[in-house]
């Protein structure tokens, strides 16, 4: 990223100059690479502010443009587990005449064929399906319930933010239409992020103003973080499965850990199909707000995601976790610098902080 702080500093969407001419060739080298590491054509990937403003383009940009289409709001269907960045904008639909049904997943935080197929209407026009869930890490059918929409003409988004970077994500296989993405969740610059769309749906911009990005995300494109996002894209690539392997031995090594000396510990999401590096439990009979009092001396740790505005996970809720059993849980990330001996220290910090407030 560095040479494109400074000297190559030009604007790619400037090509009259020579520095403009060299920031465009850094973009579209980059999309060329994101785009075979996802396996599609460079022309499906606009680059965007993060998955958040993907989700939003996706979501609003296509729904708005079917309305217009078929002359009316139609139908929209998502999962009550989604992140906020889903579910907030399929609400605002909802404001704008827009059906919306969200979908209660198993208590291991899986929805079937059943219920999405129960769930379609004649005018479903949209579906929202998260690739891996932010919280408890689960990995949905995807690829079987995308297959369903198609069989409808139904399109189908997906939010991938947390699956990037930790599977072999290759949207075509997964069957998806629209799928965002984000650089910060696989160690990349904040601020940048790409949705991936197929050129034969229709899609509305929520911004105007110049042009870029196919004319769907108006603005100046931050080279230095689209050349980073694609950089950590690369190197997440390269030692996937060793890393697959080496986080789900430490998560699994973390939790055996921790249910050896508390066995009444409540698991959160599929034992077997989620992220390698996810872990969330709920601790039964103690204080959520004590016990993270405890442990941040030690470990950093929040009430809730970035995006719950502190309040008990909806995530755990809709799995049917009671209100003081979300607010006693905890989320365990595995990161590519952890270390088995990090994680017997922190197995031994949460051990001793549940200890003391039963």
């Amino acid at each position: 990223m560095a040479p494109y702080w400074n000297e190559n500093w030009g604007n790619p969407s400037s090509r009259q100059n020579r520095n403009g001419i060299r920031a465009s060739a850094a973009v579209s080298f980059a999309r060329e690479q994101l785009a075979e590491f996802l396996n599609i054509a460079p022309q499906r990937l606009i680059f965007t502010s993060g998955a958040t403003e993907a989700n939003n383009l996706a979501l609003i940009g296509h729904a708005r443009a079917k309305a217009i289409e078929i002359g009316k709001p139609g139908h929209l269907i998502t999962i009550a587990t989604e992140h906020h960045a889903v579910l907030d904008p399929l609400r605002q639909l909802q404001k704008e005449g827009f059906r919306l049904t969200e979908l209660l997943p198993d208590s291991d935080g899986l929805i079937t064929k059943d219920q999405l197929i129960n769930s379609f209407k004649k005018d479903t026009l949209l579906v929202s399906i998260m690739t891996a869930n932010n919280e408890i890490g689960v990995l949905q059918p995807l690829q079987e319930l995308s297959s369903l929409c198609k069989e409808k003409g139904i399109a189908i988004h997906s939010d991938a933010a947390q699956a990037l970077g930790q599977i072999d994500l290759q949207p075509d296989l997964l069957g998806v239409d629209f799928m965002s993405i984000s650089s910060h969740k696989l160690y990349g610059p904040k601020g940048i992020g790409a949705l991936i769309l197929k050129s034969d749906l229709p899609i509305l911009p929520l911004q105007w103003g110049g042009g870029q990005e196919s004319g769907l995300r108006p603005g100046t494109i931050p080279v230095p973080l689209v050349v980073g996002f694609v950089k950590a894209v690369e190197l997440a690539k390269k030692d996937l499965t060793s890393r697959q392997k080496r986080c789900r031995f430490l998560r699994d090594r973390f939790w055996q850990g921790l249910n050896d000396q508390r066995p009444d510990l409540i698991l959160n999401g599929s034992k077997l199909k989620r992220l390698p590096n996810n872990l969330n439990f709920s601790i039964p009979g103690i204080s959520g707000s004590r016990l993270h009092t405890e442990l941040r001396p030690y470990i950093s740790c929040t009430s809730g995601s970035a995006c719950s505005r502190g309040e008990p996970s909806h995530v755990l809720l809709a799995l049917g976790r009671s209100l003081t059993e979300a607010e006693a849980s905890l989320r365990i990330s595995i990161g590519r610098s952890t270390t088995s001996k990090e994680v017997d220290q922190a197995i031994d910090i949460i051990i001793k902080a549940i200890n003391k407030l039963s």
